[in-house]
């Protein structure tokens, strides 16, 4: 399947600034700005040091001990004020085929389909997100089931305890 990229969005370029950094690849703005441009978005120093102040990113020493950004580090945590727990917003899951549909409080849709988006879970293709629900594809063409459940794990894990959500076929 291509993939292709929408350069021109600030949510493509953030994702992709995102994946760099957690890569450990970025150890500087000129070094994202590079990355950035090789990978098709238009940006200069300044929107790259916007995106990296957005992000919460700091530069911080990897485990070889070179400076590289990284993210979730911030002394004033604003990637984690700003973003709700996806035990807060994991109500319910039903699934289908290869696809899992996750009902969210009202405005919360957005938040826990980018959260899923960023999570690393290989058997998410990706989102797509409404008011209250994300809709989210596996890779597989019968993993909707075994996609609910490992939803329902994710948003446990942010969070033990909550007995509100389900799993339904």
């Amino acid at each position: 399947m291509a993939k292709v990229l929408n350069s021109g969005s600030v949510s493509a370029r953030r994702a992709k600034a995102i994946a760099l950094i957690k890569a450990g690849v970025v150890h500087s703005q000129s070094d994202l700005v590079k990355l950035l441009k090789k990978a098709g978005f238009d940006v200069t120093q300044a929107t790259a040091s916007r995106d990296l102040e957005e992000l919460g990113a700091v530069r911080s020493r990897s485990e070889s001990g070179e400076l590289i950004y990284q993210l979730g580090t911030t002394v004033d945590g604003s990637i984690a004020r700003s973003m709700p727990l996806p035990s807060d917003l994991i109500l319910s899951v039903e699934s289908s085929g290869n696809l899992a549909v996750v009902r969210t409080p009202p405005g919360g849709a957005q938040f826990l389909a980018s959260s899923l988006d960023n999570s690393g879970l290989e058997n998410i293709i990706g989102t797509i997100a409404g008011d209250d629900t994300v809709l989210v594809v596996s890779k597989k063409a019968t993993g909707g089931a075994d996609l609910a459940k490992e939803l329902l794990n994710f948003g446990a894990g942010a969070k033990r305890g909550s007995a509100k959500r389900k799993a339904k076929k």
